[in-house]
């Protein structure tokens, strides 16, 4: 009988921010920003910036990415979809999907943007929070049909909530990349050096943490882990509270010669099973 998995709870911050409450960033002694949703005395706000316009999309590139009639190009946030074929990039499974669905919903028609905490990605593209003039939540909708999944950059925490519940109902339903193999979980030990490559969901016990300056490495194995960035630790429950606990965790997997991490970057990317 497949296993049954429930969402770790993600603490009050995402459940803060995503009912309009406030982020606070500070550094530390040792010079690494964290953030929460409890201030301290040299904590800072950050300014979330709503950012909304109305502006005409030119042309879908991909699942989550598009172009205006103003040569800018819109990442969207919170939200990732299969990649399609590329200049030096192979298609995943249900890339293609995702990019026609799009296209259909926005190509040629206006749309509002609304942004988060930062503006920008690496590549230089606008990020933004996507709605249709009839105010459709495309990020949203994206997730809830089963053609994206859920991919959190704190501090952009707006919607968090909303993205982890609607997937939470797709993936219940088998829609779109919950329903292929591709996408399946697979034990954590069943990693290698041909197999490690896109999001994966890896499941397997937690038997112990190993702490870094700036990572803490929830260990499935001496060779497999989980890896945390510090700063961002007060978005997890007590990562002690794994240890012990079988869980599924979801996200891109880093390897570094004989040794794999899959990085998670807020609770909703561990969930823990019976």
């Amino acid at each position: 009988m497949a296993k049954r998995w429930e969402l770790c709870g993600l603490g009050m911050l995402l459940v803060s921010v995503a009912q309009g409450g406030d982020v606070y960033r500070w550094t530390d002694a040792q010079g690494r920003r964290h953030y929460s949703d409890r201030g301290t005395e040299s904590a800072e706000v950050l300014s979330v910036d709503p950012g909304v316009a109305l502006v005409e999309v030119e042309r879908v590139y991909d699942g989550d990415t598009i172009l205006l009639a103003n040569g800018e190009k819109i990442r969207f946030l919170g939200v990732n979809t299969p990649e399609v074929a590329g200049r030096n990039k192979s298609a995943e499974a249900g890339g293609e999907q995702a990019k026609a669905w799009l296209r259909a919903k926005l190509e040629r028609r206006k749309v509002y943007l609304e942004g988060d905490v930062e503006k920008q990605d690496k590549y230089q593209r606008r990020l933004a929070y996507v709605f249709t003039e009839s105010r459709e939540f495309v990020n949203l909708e994206l997730v809830r049909a089963g053609l994206a999944m859920v991919n959190i950059f704190p501090p952009n925490l707006k919607y968090v909530d909303s993205l982890l519940a609607a997937q939470r109902d797709a993936e219940r339903a088998g829609l779109g990349i919950w329903g292929r193999s591709e996408y399946a979980a697979q034990p954590y030990a069943s990693l290698n050096a041909e197999n490690y490559h896109g999001w994966k969901r890896l499941t397997g016990r937690i038997s112990g943490i190993k702490r870094t300056a700036k990572y803490s490495y929830l260990q499935f194995s001496d060779g497999v882990a989980v890896a945390v960035e510090n700063r961002y630790a007060s978005l997890f429950p007590p990562l002690a509270s794994y240890v012990g606990r079988q869980v599924e965790a979801r996200g891109w997997v880093r390897r570094s010669k004989d040794k794999f991490a899959l990085q998670a970057r807020h609770g909703g990317d561990i969930l823990l099973g019976d």
